[in-house]
């Protein structure tokens, strides 16, 4: 197969299996040679800034040279955006011979009556062969959805594990309740595993304190009181951490959300933690890393002026809605918006409608068969009071207008990872002169 006929077949994956047990996905790491064995591994799980975590670890280990490899999902424009190796994607070429190495274990576990693996576990296992091949020392691995259940939950030793902040998303595959899809997330948790978790929601933390004391697993909580703003700018945040579980550290990060402080505290903890006896991790290697990382889609400038932000959630509007309010102080804030049929998008427009003072709105359509008409949103901006607003469904179309009314302030795109890999794919098109 070409590269592009590889990606075909793993995107039509769906359509002919359904999701495997641990069992299934083990076996199949077992007769690739148990890549996972080769590598130190880092697993985070969480509802909100888990990929932030991750990105944040990997800038980390890779500031302290290690041979740092990234497993990190959904994709915003290329698959292999989900496979990268210090701070580098990987190549069309490194994707593809995983990718028949992988498939030749497949056709091979059929006619022994296995499963054929499902999306998420095909791209996890060449994934692990990618790393493998590279010659990865640290592996940083990202679940897909949930934890306990999840295919990278296969692995069985992990040397630290790290929860990110927990609310509820996926509801009809993780549970109703905090608790229940806390329960979920925490089963990552591994046997006299350190792991590091967000300790500001008392739900959540009551069930993963309880699981980390049955799997004798050192818990390192994390709440807000623990970083602290020293100074901000347009561009970035200063702030320390003083958590008491090592020496206090002042850091930079390159963003404007303040949310990304917890993020960066939870991922330089489990750095402190996994280093504590070795002693390798110095201050510099740490800041250096913080300051360096780049996670796309999350409050990312992508053009002067403005920031596209994947939050799909109630928990991630939230968010988005704090870093907001704190720039519309200074500068007029024009939204360009879109969502997908299975999202809540009528309260995230009620929290954007009740908290932000928008110049003006503009809403496309994004997301393929979960696609939201534009007239549904535009109805409900206006119905919880936004008086400018304009309807226009073609995405490339809607960004070009959302810039040329932004004027000189700032512009957000918010409310799709559908959203933000199509304006990633537009400016990357317009960079390659299409």
């Amino acid at each position: 197969m070409t590269y592009q006929e590889a990606v075909d077949y793993i995107e039509e994956t769906p359509k002919f299996t359904k999701k495997n047990s641990l069992d299934h996905t083990r076996a199949f790491l077992k007769r690739l040679g148990s890549p996972e064995s080769r590598m130190k591994i880092l697993h985070v799980a969480g509802t909100n800034g888990k990929g932030s975590v991750c990105s944040f670890l990997a800038s980390m280990l890779h500031a302290a040279g290690k041979r740092t490899g990234l497993f990190t999902s959904p994709h915003l424009v290329d698959i292999n955006e989900r496979f990268v190796i210090d701070e580098e994607q990987v190549s069309d070429e490194a994707f593809l011979k995983a990718f028949h190495k992988v498939m030749d274990c497949v056709g091979v576990m059929k006619e022994e009556g296995y499963p054929h693996p499902t999306y998420f576990e095909l791209l996890f296992l060449i994934g692990m062969v990618i790393f493998k091949e590279a010659g990865v020392e640290y592996l940083v691995l990202e679940t897909g959805l949930g934890g306990r259940l999840d295919a990278t939950n296969s692995v069985a030793h992990p040397v630290v594990t790290v929860l990110t902040s927990i609310s509820l998303d996926h509801t009809e595959y993780l549970g109703h309740t905090v608790a229940a899809i806390a329960g979920e997330k925490a089963g990552i948790i591994k046997e006299g595993v350190p792991v590091i978790y967000d300790a500001s929601c008392k739900e959540s933390e009551e069930v993963i304190l309880a699981k980390a004391h049955e799997m004798h697993a050192p818990a390192y909580g994390i709440r807000p009181d623990m970083y602290k703003i020293l100074g901000e700018t347009e561009k970035s945040i200063d702030f320390s951490i003083d958590c008491g579980y090592y020496e206090s550290i002042s850091l930079s990060i390159s963003s404007v959300a303040e949310y990304q402080m917890k993020n960066a505290t939870e991922a330089v903890t489990a750095i402190r933690v996994m280093d504590r006896e070795k002693g390798e991790f110095t201050d510099e290697m740490i800041r250096k890393g913080i300051s360096g990382m780049r996670w796309q889609g999350r409050m990312e400038t992508v053009l002067p002026g403005v920031i596209i932000d994947g939050g799909h959630n109630e928990a991630g509007v939230e968010e988005f809605v704090k870093t907001a309010k704190r720039l519309e102080k200074d500068y007029p804030v024009t939204l360009l918006f879109a969502a997908v049929g299975d999202k809540d998008y009528r309260h995230m427009i009620e929290t954007i409608c009740r908290e932000l003072r928008l110049e003006r709105v503009i809403v496309t359509e994004v997301g393929g068969y979960r696609s939201v008409d534009v007239k549904e949103p535009k109805g409900l901006f206006e119905q919880f009071g936004q008086k400018e607003i304009k309807a226009i469904p073609d995405v490339k179309e809607a960004f070009e207008e959302a810039l040329r009314e932004k004027g000189d302030g700032i512009l957000f795109c918010v409310g799709s990872l559908y959203l933000v890999g199509s304006i990633k794919k537009i400016l990357r098109d317009k960079e390659d002169g299409k």
